[in-house]
């Protein structure tokens, strides 16, 4: 019997990557009848995430994983912008994917092609599914809030016809309960190097998909979805998350911060940790430290050093923590304290010691600590990350607001050690209501995946909405 056929290509991030990969395992658990191939798309610098496919294609071997050839970077001269260039970049991958679905799945007598699914940044492969007359799904790795921020550029654009400028009154987006700030904003919707031009690109083309799968759940965002599924020009939405990865690799730190956190009180510790990008300078870190220290709180801090304002440079590392940390920081909290480079995310938030995370809020980190019961101090640091901290403390009420509006490519804004101070009290309240509504969202999280959850049923939805395509 024929297997039906869903081709993959997932941006070239390992936050991207990561998320599509255990939808399909998902997918495979969940029907015999499919079968899938992932197109993979390489950075053009060597990174951690050629490790992680080896590892993965190793661990899945029902996943066929095929390399596609490399191509030239584009010229740092086209855009200061890393949305633009990204964009680009995977652009110039079209005929690569073409070729190779016509050469490797097109040619498999035992399989037919049923779709492709693609990554949110990949919408210029839809040309190819039209093509080849198939389906094409977008995988969105962020919010359902966001997917609607996206959809809204086209209908803002048509009639402002320029970006966002930081000054513009608040924005009315239906998938927002509440009137954005242009201050959350992403920055890319200010960029005039193509940031912007590139978000509305794709945000125009999401409408031409077959369908967009959400990683997310009804009950997290009930608004958003509603937003999105009362639009009747758009696609059927599939919310099929929360999607984690508990199989991540371990760093040779692992075991001596789980060790450490084993010794901690329950709910004691407090974890500060920023995403694979996020770091900060020196002058910022002493702000994080004087709080810290003054809070008298447990913590589990992974420091790491900023990500360069040229990205197409390496990000650095601290390697003396002594030099960089206040003087006599680092002694006076030996007792109470353990600073890292590298922290086990989901490992530590799902540790009993754990009670609170001040967190970059990307999408990945927020199901993470939400699936796990741990309340969320917002600190965005880039992409949809303020976005998201805006709409996790005053839609959701689901975390408490540290700063919504922190940017990266802006580190002379220092966010002072008293405001950094007064959020970790806060979040560690054990009688703040916060705490209460993060548990109660994280049962409900884990019953969507379970036989009858909301996120069970959409995704035996999307399977037959797939297979009956196909007859």
């Amino acid at each position: 019997m024929k297997t039906e056929e869903l081709v993959f290509v997932p941006a070239p991030g390992r936050g991207h990557m990561v998320s599509m990969m255990e939808f399909a395992k998902r997918l495979l658990e969940r029907d015999e009848r499919i079968s899938i191939t992932v197109l993979v798309i390489r950075l053009p610098t060597p990174s951690k995430l050629e490790s992680y496919v080896e590892e993965l294609a190793a661990a899945n071997s029902n996943i066929r994983f095929i390399d596609l050839p490399s191509v030239d970077r584009p010229s740092p001269e086209l855009s200061s912008s890393i949305e633009k260039l990204v964009s680009v970049y995977i652009e110039k991958h079209k005929p690569l994917v073409q070729d190779a679905i016509i050469n490797h799945v097109l040619s498999q007598p035992s399989t037919h092609l049923a779709g492709l699914v693609i990554d949110l940044f990949c919408t210029s492969m839809i040309d190819i599914a039209n093509e080849l007359g198939v389906p094409s799904y977008v995988f969105f790795t962020s919010s359902a809030a966001f997917l609607g921020l996206m959809l809204y550029l086209p209908v803002r654009h048509s009639l402002k016809g320029t970006e966002f400028s930081i000054s513009d009154p608040d924005s009315i987006i239906p998938a927002y309960t509440h009137p954005v700030p242009s201050r959350v904003l992403p920055s890319f919707l200010f960029d005039e190097t193509g940031g912007y031009e590139s978000m509305l690109y794709h945000g125009t083309r999401f409408r031409e998909a077959k369908g967009l799968i959400i990683n997310t759940c009804a009950e997290l965002e009930p608004h958003a979805i509603k937003s999105l599924e009362s639009d009747k020009e758009l696609a059927p939405i599939y919310t099929i998350g929360p999607v984690l990865n508990f199989e991540l690799d371990k760093n040779p730190d692992f075991e001596k911060i789980i060790k450490w956190l084993d010794d901690q009180p329950s709910s004691s510790v407090l974890f500060l940790c920023f995403g694979s990008l996020g770091g900060f300078e020196p002058p910022q870190l002493a702000e994080m430290a004087a709080a810290l220290e003054r809070s008298g709180y447990r913590f589990l801090w992974s420091v790491r050093a900023p990500m360069p304002r040229d990205f197409r440079t390496r990000q650095i590392e601290y390697t003396n923590f002594s030099e960089i940390l206040p003087e006599g920081f680092l002694e006076r909290t030996k007792d109470k304290g353990l600073v890292c480079r590298w922290a086990p995310q989901l490992d530590v938030l799902a540790h009993e010691a754990v009670g609170g995370f001040v967190s970059h809020c990307g999408w990945n980190s927020i199901l993470e600590s939400l699936w796990n019961g741990v309340p969320i101090a917002t600190w965005p640091v880039y992409a949809e990350q303020q976005s998201s901290a805006f709409q996790l403390v005053k839609d959701l009420e689901l975390a408490v607001e540290l700063t919504l509006d922190y940017r990266f490519k802006n580190p002379d804004k220092l966010v002072p050690a008293k405001e950094i101070e007064k959020a970790i009290r806060c979040l560690m309240d054990s009688e703040n209501p916060v705490r209460r509504r993060v548990k109660d969202i994280g049962r409900r999280a884990r019953e969507a995946l379970m036989d009858g959850g909301s996120s069970f049923i959409s995704l035996g939805r999307f399977i037959e909405d797939l297979l009956a395509i196909q007859k």
